[in-house]
């Protein structure tokens, strides 16, 4: 068994991944200062978090009905999908993966989007739609800044991609000229959105007080409806509507400051070994991407300072293995283990078994395995509550639903009360707040922005009908 003296040791130890009061109201004021900088028309050059426009301006009713296809692109695989929106909140969907290969993630713009056109027209062959007229969402999951609903350009890659003559170029051009090259092909897309806004968009179906997006998967990002009075930057042809959704673009807070007092040595290293160095600072801190190798940075220092696996035979072979194999505990394993307990461990001693190929754990070892996994989730949960109280303060409606998907969220059992324990603490009084699991937001959620698109087109095009009466 551990001593009270080995358990104080390790606490002891991890103290700095334990954000104070102190460290989280500092935390908040300088989010919140951020969001004012974004927001700003001359003061949007020195913020971290961009707050770019997505140019969404209507939300769904929940009587929207049509096909539609969306296109979600965000990862190592991209999905294409055909929903049939009944009304009533009610919608259909078929739904086909397709897998992106090293040469895709680091092709020219140009491969990467004539591959995705093909894969769309194979599509709708399939589900025999290839000779109707077919609009589509296109969520695509990187920063960019939007001049419209359809326009888009890319500001940088992220979560592996490294695609040649993209950087500065308008995404939504160079899919519809994929898309023009390929004889045949019936589609308009109408919309270009992030995943977050998607999810915002798929909660709105069902519950009108959405205004906020949460993603905490792979990456880490957020979006909220805001006044349109309260953003410099838009046109004034796009205020004669109340609202907007802005894309906070939050993984990037950081990058000029703001987290410093909770920035360890562990997340400096996680810096400096990625592909964007200086960048995403938020994102390494809290998303599924990064936790993992966080867990493996702490684990080793642990070792070597005798706090874990001090009396295992195999300490030197667990210490080479956590020193040449990076990424050797995967985000997955601390949502695995979250609900492990009691002398046996059955869980925790299984991943040692793959990771380090040591049977038979000692179960205090497998306590502090835990105890460390479990430091770092709160600690991602405890700065998102902060970060997402920011917003609901920021939204100022009495009630506000924040729509939530991701797979940290979705897996980890602990993670959605984490995250209300400092949106407890830091939302104002008079505003409540719930969350609500997403219904596919980077899917459903595109097809309803290209439905809301449609209907205003074509309440539009009835009105000049009437006009030219």
């Amino acid at each position: 068994m551990s001593t009270t003296s080995e358990l104080t040791r390790l606490r002891e130890f991890l103290n700095e991944l334990i954000p104070s009061e102190d460290q989280l109201v500092r935390l908040y004021q300088n989010f919140c200062a951020q969001i004012r900088k974004g927001l700003g028309s001359k003061t949007n050059k020195d913020a971290s978090t961009k707050c770019y426009l997505t140019y969404v301006q209507d939300f769904p009713t929940g009587n929207e009905t049509g096909k539609y296809l969306a296109l979600d692109l965000g990862g190592s695989k991209f999905r294409v999908l055909l929903i049939h929106l009944k009304g009533d909140s009610e919608a259909e969907q078929i739904t086909k993966i397709y897998d992106l290969t090293e040469r895709e993630l680091h092709s020219t713009g140009v491969e990467l989007f004539d591959y995705i056109a093909k894969c769309l027209h194979e599509f709708v062959c399939e589900q025999k739609v290839d000779n109707e007229h077919m609009p589509l969402g296109f969520t695509f999951s990187f920063p960019c800044v939007q001049t419209g609903l359809s326009r888009a350009t890319l500001v940088r890659w992220t979560k592996g991609f490294n695609c040649s003559d993209t950087v500065g170029e308008d995404i939504g051009l160079m899919l519809k000229a994929a898309i023009a090259r390929r004889p045949g092909l019936r589609i308009d897309m109408v919309a270009i959105l992030n995943d977050t806004t998607g999810t915002q968009m798929s909660c709105a179906h069902r519950n009108p007080s959405c205004n906020i997006g949460l993603i905490v998967g792979t990456g880490c990002n957020a979006c909220y409806t805001e006044k349109v009075e309260n953003c410099e930057r838009l046109d004034s042809k796009y205020k004669d509507k109340p609202k907007i959704i802005i894309n906070v673009e939050w993984g990037a807070f950081g990058e000029k400051g703001g987290v410093d007092h909770l920035f360890t040595d562990y997340d400096r290293t996680v810096d400096q070994n990625s592909i964007n160095r200086g960048s995403q600072i938020f994102e390494k801190m809290v998303s599924g991407m990064y936790m993992g190798e966080l867990v493996r940075l702490i684990l080793l220092r642990a070792v070597n300072e005798n706090l874990v696996f001090a009396q295992c035979k195999l300490r030197k072979h667990i210490t080479d293995i956590l020193t040449k194999k990076p990424h050797c505990i995967e985000t997955k394993v601390l949502s695995d283990i979250a609900n492990d307990r009691g002398d046996d461990w059955p869980l925790v001693k299984d991943v040692f078994k793959q990771v380090f190929n040591l049977n038979n754990a000692d179960p205090d070892d497998c306590m502090k395995f835990k105890f460390i996994c479990d430091v770092v989730v709160k600690r991602s949960g405890n700065m998102i509550g902060v970060t997402l109280s920011g917003l609901v303060n920021k939204v100022g409606e009495s009630f506000s639903v924040i729509g939530v998907d991701g797979t940290v969220y979705r897996c980890h059992p602990n993670f959605d009360g984490y995250m209300r324990e400092t949106l407890d603490r830091f939302v104002d009084k008079d505003y409540k707040y719930d969350m609500m699991l997403s219904e596919d937001g980077s899917g459903r959620g595109a097809a309803l922005v290209a439905a809301v698109v449609h209907r205003d087109y074509m309440e539009r095009k009835s009105l000049n009908a009437k006009l030219r009466q």
